[in-house]
């Protein structure tokens, strides 16, 4: 792939995020009506990555752009398509399509039309269409098949359903877009984007547009493109040093007006630094990051609750919301000039919310590339914005981690004195089941979520401590998961709330309250008229009758238990040629001796079991089961008969 970074883009990238150059003054020359269409949108001057991918487009090239989020990768596709559509001899066909534009998520799709209204109204006889998820496939598929569309944006997944039937044609498309391409790889859109190739004429000319050239990128686009240049536009660096006269120039992946920072504070004082920050910053727009749905649902309805943020705006925004509502809120959160926007990484990407001032990531993003996409939803295009990230003493070594990555990060001290806002979210818990509820299953997804970190040598979550992490959600309980009960977890740092009684809770929505009680009723019957049955022991099975042992198995006990006891005999008289005991010792611990060292009176009876030893030992030889022994049994018989 060649590589293509102008000398100019690259010295406006320094200057700031426009450049010199005008769009009027591009070559080749864009048409008036595009020109003045730009002007009507307040776009007089390009950013650098306008600068260096509309005029390779336009010359027929096929271009993958590596820019920074925020830099108007936007503008550098849309502008090209409709210039290319214009330059055309003849009027489309109107089930002819000419350009298709595929990004990864709705919003983006969304967006991405409603910015290119403007130009695509420049073209006569030419129409557009928007296709994505969350709209009856039949009420689309209809519209196609009778109205056309010579330009399609949307999702890969509503694309390829559109391009299994007839009812398009592709043969003469002039065009492709991938918008945030290493996104639609990373969603499992490998399958549709290879399908959507292999329905396109190869003599096309087709832009990647990304903030992160993966491998998976650099892959399709020796697939998709040919001979494709490289544009790369880089904003420099600040440099980490707290003494602001020092600058230290270097390739970053940020926006030029982002200053990002990192603060590091334990797990159970995170919520109260959390919402110490936004009343600090209560004027501002704000999103702010949570690692899963269930995150956003919880803290969404536990903010408002807390007295110092009683009144502020908070907007919840996650993948798992219906699309409808998903939009209403975009759109709520777009109109204000202050509040917050608690969402998940379905925000992360393409989003042009005007005016955000902060990015606040709660939780780390489990890929570090998305941590570059979230903080660039603020200082977009020339202006400034600011960016903050919350971690644990543990996890530090993230910092050093993006620096390396391009992404440099300063300090921000963990301030001390903040109001302790747990006791207000446990009372709410008390309160409302609700609350309660929502905070179990916020905590649970949150923890699995950790064990999926792509940087799971810095994230390791068996050094969770999961007490001060349970007081950070302001629960009740730690709740009952296979994380916390097979793995030796630090509960360290939990304050259990006495004389609690889980099961009492009640909600504090009414309907809901009668609606469990009512499960709670009909369960309780159901208990009643069918009991479970008692589970009853297995019987004790009788024990087998013991086996008379045969002839072999008792001659070869017996001689098992001889060879002990010679072995042991021949033990003790190593040790009385060692001198370590006497002949009076070894004769007691033999059994020749009384055990109070005088004769007795069954001298008859010891000369008998002599000599049962003597005919067992001389049968064990008979059988050769005393191999290479022989010399210690004769030795030992000697010494018998000198003390007969």
């Amino acid at each position: 792939m060649a590589a293509c970074t102008s000398a100019a883009a690259a010295a406006a990238a320094r200057k700031g995020a426009l450049t010199d150059r005008r769009f009027s003054e591009l070559s080749p020359a864009l048409s008036p009506e595009v020109v003045e269409a730009l002007d009507r949108g307040g776009f007089q001057r390009c950013t650098p990555v306008q600068a260096a991918a509309i005029p390779h487009l336009l010359s027929h090239k096929d271009v993958a752009v590596d820019a920074a989020t925020g830099s108007g990768k936007t503008l550098a596709f849309i502008v090209p398509v409709v210039e290319i559509l214009r330059r055309r001899s003849s009027r489309p066909k109107s089930h002819e399509v000419l350009a298709l534009i595929i990004s990864p998520t709705r919003e983006l799709s969304s967006q991405i039309f409603n910015v290119a209204q403007p130009f695509f109204a420049t073209l006569n006889g030419v129409s557009s269409m928007l296709l994505v998820g969350g709209l009856d496939i039949k009420a689309e598929l209809k519209k196609v098949e009778e109205e056309g569309a010579n330009i399609l944006v949307g999702t890969p997944g509503k694309l390829c359903d559109i391009m299994h039937t007839d009812a398009l044609e592709y043969k003469n498309l002039e065009i492709l877009i991938l918008d945030e391409a290493d996104r639609l790889l990373d969603m499992g859109f490998q399958k549709h984007i290879n399908f959507i190739l292999s329905m396109l004429p190869k003599l096309r000319r087709t832009g990647l547009f990304s903030a992160t050239q993966t491998k998976a990128v650099s892959d399709l686009s020796k697939a998709g493109l040919r001979n494709p240049i490289r544009v790369e536009v880089k904003t420099e660096a600040k440099s980490t040093s707290k003494d602001a006269g020092q600058q230290e120039l270097g390739p970053s992946k940020t926006p030029l007006g982002l200053r990002l920072e990192y603060m590091i504070c334990e797990a159970s004082k995170k919520s109260s630094q959390l919402v110490d920050f936004l009343v600090q910053n209560s004027g501002k727009k704000i999103m702010v990051y949570f690692a899963t749905c269930a995150c956003v649902d919880y803290w969404a309805v536990v903010l408002p609750l807390i007295n110092s943020l009683k009144g502020s705006p908070i907007i919840a925004y996650h993948g798992k919301m219906k699309q409808g509502l998903r939009e209403k809120a975009l759109a709520s959160f777009s109109a204000l000039s202050s509040g917050v926007l608690v969402c998940t990484d379905v925000a992360a990407r393409g989003l042009d919310i005007p005016s955000v001032d902060l990015i606040v990531q709660y939780d780390p993003p489990q890929d570090p590339n998305v941590f570059i996409h979230r903080a660039g939803r603020t200082a977009r295009y020339d202006q400034e914005g600011d960016a903050i990230v919350f971690l644990l003493p543990k996890e530090d070594t993230y910092v050093e981690f993006l620096k390396l990555r391009g992404v440099p990060l300063t300090e921000r001290e963990c301030p001390a004195n903040t109001d302790d806002v747990i006791p207000q979210i446990r009372s709410a818990a008390l309160e409302d089941r609700n609350v309660m509820e929502k905070g179990l299953r916020a905590f649970v997804s949150f923890v699995r979520a950790y064990k999926e970190h792509h940087c799971s040598y810095i994230f390791r979550w068996k050094d969770l401590e999961i007490g001060k992490l349970a007081m950070e959600y302001g629960l009740l309980q730690i709740p009952s998961m296979p994380e916390v009960k097979h793995h030796s977890l630090s509960l360290e740092g939990f304050i259990p709330v006495d004389d609690v009684d889980i099961t009492q809770i009640k909600y504090k929505d009414k309907a809901r309250e009668k609606q469990r009680k009512k499960a709670l009723k009909r369960k309780a019957e159901e208990e009643v008229q069918n009991p479970k049955p008692e589970r009853k022991r297995a019987p004790e099975k009788p024990e087998k009758p013991k086996r008379k042992k045969t002839g072999k198995q008792r001659q070869s006990i017996q001689t098992k238990e001889d060879l002990d006891e010679l072995a042991h005999e021949y033990r003790l008289l190593k040790k009385l040629k060692r001198g370590d005991i006497d002949e009076e010792e070894y004769e007691k611990l033999t059994g020749f001796g009384d055990s109070d060292g005088d004769a007795s009176d069954g001298d008859a009876s010891n000369l008998d079991e002599r000599k049962e030893k003597g005919n067992k030992t001389q049968k064990l030889k008979q059988r050769g089961k005393c191999k290479g022994g022989s010399k210690k049994f004769e030795g030992r018989s000697k010494m018998r008969s000198k003390r007969s």
